[in-house]
């Protein structure tokens, strides 16, 4: 299997079919070059990786966003946990760490953006 090929069934396992489908829709032939690149190594190499588990691959995206102030694709990553078995208590332990070596206001964010994000989800489910 192919890269590619490896990190779209990745992807699709970790943020869903949907998710996955909507971005290929909205694919152009500018960004196609960029989706490539994501998918084959973040999805590809890094997220396809089993050294460590994709519960551990969630809280440390999560974290990472949060203390690089990357807070767009933080809802995308709280949704994505419904498969990657991490939990609210995972990621408000990740959220903490960013808090103490990244900084308060960025986890405070993050953690508002995970609150909405999981009240999206539960409202969806019902």
């Amino acid at each position: 299997m192919s890269r590619y090929d490896k990190g779209m069934e990745t992807r699709r396992a970790v943020l869903g079919d949907a998710h996955v489908d909507r971005a290929e829709a909205n694919k152009s032939a500018f960004s196609t070059p960029f989706q490539s690149l994501i998918t084959e190594s973040a999805w590809g190499t890094v997220w396809a990786s089993d050294n460590i588990s994709r519960r551990e691959r969630s809280m440390i995206t999560l974290a990472l966003l949060a203390a690089t102030g990357n807070f767009e694709e933080i809802p995308m990553h709280i949704r994505a946990t419904a498969r990657t078995g991490a939990t609210k208590t995972d990621i408000m332990e990740a959220f903490q760490h960013v808090a103490i070596y990244a900084g308060v206001p960025k986890a405070n964010h993050a953690i508002k953006l995970a609150e909405a994000t999981y009240k999206e989800m539960e409202a969806a489910d019902k």
